[in-house]
């Protein structure tokens, strides 16, 4: 990569945060075993998950996830390569198994826990999963599909297991008698996360060589012909990350202080993923894990309990914790860092956190694709509220138009990008990373501009994709599933402007059937998809616009939308 020394080629520069450098190392560590072992000794009387009243120190960790990766290794026999599925919200659980599995040397496959058999037997078939650790609340959806995949090994864990006794019998009793949220299942040979760990204590982990062009995560996305495709993340590409947002974040923190990190984004999700658990292993934060978010009584309880310093989140978390009654008794007075990403950030609820908090908000701008980050508001201060700021260390950002030339100032094109987190491409899928990349350089497919000083603002998308809270959602998929559902003869998707959750999925549908209803295929669609994909408006038409070639347009259908709005 050139480097990055030209105000005129980059001037952003003139604005990097004092003491931030504009380039990083992507190889400060062989692998992320290196990063792991280092940060789990550096800090480790420190505590480096919390969750539910119970904390977890780095030292602790570290014990525990090498328990795990000798359970892979000694007693699955699983070896390096291998993808590990892990289907959980955010538990102690969840860190001792991704960083037990990357010690083993095996590949991550993060699964969203809400996900249909549908879903997930998409994702774990086309990953090639052997193995998954799963909370026992979705098991029977693993039971359904297991038979379909490539899994031969499962470990069950229940949302109280790390919490240490009592607690961990009352917990688990609770969510599987009083609220009934473990359906029933029969999965013959699975063994129990606290086993696991157990029996891995008994001999020790095998050192593995793991280099950084070694994958690391199967991290999916949305696929623009209805199926989600794994973008492969080398080690190299999330030390990259790690690396540049400890030095970004280092203008507002303290070297030696004990920062507490709250995570309330799923580590599944690629955002959660690196910015919080990664990056804390570098920083030596805690993160407070919230593993329920939509549960703001219990999340707000969570947050009085500790001193937090840094808040990751999108735009509907810090929408709906300001919009609570009781958001005033939490003390923000020790928070440095509000990070936001995964979604546009309304000025309204900036202004708002940094109204209530004395924090303003840095967002930020990243894909699956990029490890995640590639631009972000500093956090000095001179963030600039409706930007996605200024590229990361080491990360270059270009616009380029439908002609090929790049854009001019205030001129819309496409966002290319090109750095050392820019991922390795898409599982299996050459023919849909040959769309995405021109020689080093990505094509995000979000239409830029970029002013004088080098701050970027996203003004348009080039693809169809919807955001919901911070989730893509491709139309084609949603097309997929309604066109199945009896009495649809055609469906075309769209998203249309939500103020709570930016945007919302809605469609337009042509009955074959003139007893159907919006009930119906609202029905349909949640055995079949994510709560967050699920439609929430349905029209009925009885045609939709189509090009000379028969082809469903959803454009115009956009435009209608706008112009209703606009009204």
């Amino acid at each position: 990569m050139e480097s990055q020394t030209s105000a005129k080629n980059y001037p952003w520069l003139r604005f990097y945060p004092e003491g931030v450098p504009y380039e990083i190392n992507p190889d400060a560590y062989p692998s992320l075993i290196g990063l792991i072992e280092d940060g789990c000794q550096r800090f480790r009387d420190q505590p480096a998950y919390a969750c539910m009243g119970k904390k977890i120190t780095f030292g602790e960790l570290d014990t525990l996830s090498k328990n795990f990766a000798s359970f892979l290794q000694n007693d699955l026999g699983l070896k390096k390569g291998d993808r590990l599925a892990i289907q959980m919200p955010n538990l102690l659980q969840y860190p001792i198994a991704m960083f037990g599995a990357l010690r083993a040397g095996l590949v991550v496959v993060n699964t969203n826990p809400l996900y249909t058999p549908r879903e997930m037997q998409h994702q774990f078939k086309d990953s090639g999963a052997t193995a998954i650790v799963i909370l026992a609340n979705f098991g029977s959806n693993l039971e359904k599909i297991l038979a379909q995949t490539d899994i031969k090994h499962v470990i069950i864990t229940e949302i109280g297991d790390r919490l240490g006794f009592p607690k961990k019998l009352i917990v688990n009793a609770v969510v599987k008698y009083v609220k009934k949220m473990v359906p029933a299942f029969n999965l013959p040979g699975a063994v129990s996360f606290n086993d696991a760990l157990a029996k891995g204590s008994s001999r020790p982990m095998k050192p593995v060589a793991v280099n950084g062009q070694d994958l690391a995560f199967i991290q999916y996305t949305g696929g623009t012909t209805g199926v989600s495709k794994g973008a492969m993340l080398t080690h190299r590409n999330i030390i990259a990350n790690v690396e540049a947002q400890d030095a970004w974040m280092k203008p507002a923190t303290v070297a030696g202080t004990c920062e507490v990190l709250v995570a309330a984004l799923p580590l599944y999700h690629v955002y959660a993923l690196t910015v919080n658990a990664l990056a804390a292993l570098k920083s030596g934060a805690m993160n407070l894990l919230i593993t329920n978010p939509r549960d703001l009584n219990a999340f707000i309880d969570d947050l009085k309990k500790y001193e937090i310093t840094t808040m990751t989140g999108v735009n509907t978390l810090y929408n709906g914790l300001l919009n609570h009654p009781r958001i005033k008794e939490v003390d923000f007075s020790h928070l440095k860092i509000t990070s936001a990403g995964g979604m546009a950030l309304q000025t309204a609820v900036a202004e708002r956190w940094e109204a209530l908090t004395g924090c303003k908000p840095a967002e930020g701008y990243g894909l699956s694709e990029t490890s995640p980050v590639l631009s972000s508001n500093p956090v000095d201060g001179n963030a600039r509220i409706g930007t996605i700021g200024i590229p990361w260390p080491s990360t270059q950002l270009k616009l380029v138009k439908d002609d090929g030339t790049e854009a001019a100032l205030g001129e819309p094109g496409e966002i290319w990008a090109r750095g050392p987190q820019v991922f390795k491409g898409y599982y299996n899928r050459p023919d849909e990373t040959a769309k995405v990349m021109e020689g080093d350089w990505f094509k995000t497919g979000d239409i830029g501009v970029v002013d004088a000083d080098g701050y970027f603002r996203i003004v348009d998308r080039k693809k169809d994709m919807i955001l919901v809270s911070g989730f893509n959602v491709y139309p084609n998929e949603i097309e997929d599933v309604v066109a199945k559902c009896p009495g649809v003869l055609e469906v075309a998707c769209i998203g249309v402007p939500d103020a709570r959750s930016n945007e919302v999925v809605k469609v337009f549908v042509v009955k074959k059937d003139d007893s159907l209803n919006e009930d119906q295929i609202k029905a349909y669609c949640r055995e079949n998809l994510t709560a967050y994909k699920v439609p929430k408006q349905i029209e009925f038409r009885t045609e939709l616009p189509k090009s000379n070639v028969g082809k469903i347009l959803r454009r115009p259908l956009r435009e209608e939308e706008l112009a209703k709005l606009k009204k």
